[in-house]
């Protein structure tokens, strides 16, 4: 089993960054594909960004790309999103997770789940 610990959010204005960090305990976590999904109130959960257990193949929503990056360290069993040029719209609670499937997008194909980061943007 692997737990997931989510942090960074905060409060910041549009056109800012912020580094979100994901910690994840087990001793596993380098064979796992990674990913950041968000919620927005009302909405539900969505896509951000996925990395290989390597690092090396990523892919990101449309609404994200050009602007967050994913990156990930094995040694130290964390996994980043680094968010620029932040927009109101990417106001959400921001949650990290665990897959078996490498480049999926899909919310059922994530099988652990930290309790999320909240971030919102001012305009």
């Amino acid at each position: 089993q692997v737990q997931l610990v989510e942090s960074g959010g905060g409060l910041v204005q549009a056109g800012g960054s912020l580094r979100l960090s994901c910690a994840a305990s087990g001793r596993t976590f380098s064979r796992y594909a990674m990913g950041w999904f968000r919620q927005a109130p009302g909405k539900e959960r969505e896509f951000v960004a996925t990395i290989s257990w390597s690092g090396g193949s990523t892919d990101y929503a449309d609404s994200v790309k050009g602007r967050f990056t994913i990156s990930r360290d094995n040694a130290k069993n964390t996994v980043y999103l680094q968010m620029n040029s932040l927009k109101p719209e990417d106001t959400a609670v921001y949650y990290c997770a665990v897959t078996s499937w490498v480049g999926t997008t899909r919310v059922d194909e994530y099988n652990y789940w930290g309790q999320g980061t909240q971030v919102t943007v001012s305009s």
